[in-house]
């Protein structure tokens, strides 16, 4: 999907952070922040050989205590501030089966890499922040938050609702400071990852690309708007967030979903 709107040079200055920001959503937020003229650095486990020339990589695997400190301190260190964090890095990886089938691993290895991981990064980052006495946080969760998927992601939705309601705390808690922390919860979004797994379910099922897409729509209760997002959307939303035209924002969860969630 092609960018279709003009971008100003409205975050010229910032030392912007996205966390799992070489493919997928991170990536398209990256980009976004880029456009806008920030400084943006991005990290993960392995560099993509597709990844923008320039953003600023950092190798690293947050899901541990060792990996946000390096994170951390790299940043710290080379650019002296940080102004916008975006902690998207998440996921799951636990198989189909439901409760039953779960490990404990699953668990802790779902709450280290969707909760711990940004808890860790704010508590680095924020310190410096409230000193500045300025500052963005986004947390990037899930529908999953409050739609739960329980046959393969349940750690992984137990895990982003805890997020969802940390965010809350945290921004109740810095936003007198003069530090803006938000929730952006997207709903199925039609990455490349994505578009391969299409792929797999057609082969296996003997169907089209189209029809394996239909059938996981139809799973999640149906997708009003017909389709998933594109990440270009999501990073759309990202980089208003994160500039000055919604400085009056802080400690609301944005859900851009298609209206997939049918409560209010």
């Amino acid at each position: 999907m092609e960018n279709q709107f003009e971008y100003t040079n409205e975050l010229a200055g910032k030392i912007a952070l996205v966390t799992g920001g070489t493919k997928g959503a991170g990536k398209a937020i990256a980009e976004r922040l880029l456009n806008a003229g920030a400084t943006v650095i991005v990290t993960a486990r392995n560099a993509s050989e597709s990844l923008n020339k320039g953003l600023h990589f950092i190798s690293a695997d947050l899901s541990t205590s060792g990996g946000t400190h390096q994170v951390v301190g790299e940043v710290l260190s080379k650019y002296g501030r940080l102004d916008i964090l975006v902690n998207n890095m998440g996921g799951s990886e636990t198989g189909g089966g439901g409760f039953a089938v779960l490990t404990e691993e699953d668990w802790k290895t779902s709450i280290q890499t969707n909760l711990l991981a940004p808890v860790r990064l704010d508590r680095g980052f924020l310190p410096q922040m409230l000193e500045r006495k300025t500052g963005v946080i986004i947390h990037i969760a899930s529908i999953q938050g409050r739609l739960p998927l329980y046959d393969s992601t349940l750690p992984y939705a137990a895990a982003k609702a805890a997020l969802i309601n940390y965010s809350k705390g945290l921004s109740n808690e810095v936003s007198p400071q003069g530090v803006r922390v938000l929730t952006v919860s997207p709903g199925w979004i039609m990455t490349t990852a994505s578009t391969r797994m299409m792929e797999r379910i057609a082969a296996s099922s003997n169907s089209t690309v189209e029809q394996a897409t239909q059938s996981v729509m139809d799973a999640l209760g149906g997708i009003p708007m017909g389709r998933p997002a594109h990440p270009e959307e999501v990073a759309e939303l990202v980089g208003f967030l994160v500039s000055p035209r919604a400085g009056y924002l802080t400690g609301t969860e944005y859900v851009i979903d298609g209206g997939t969630i049918p409560t209010i």
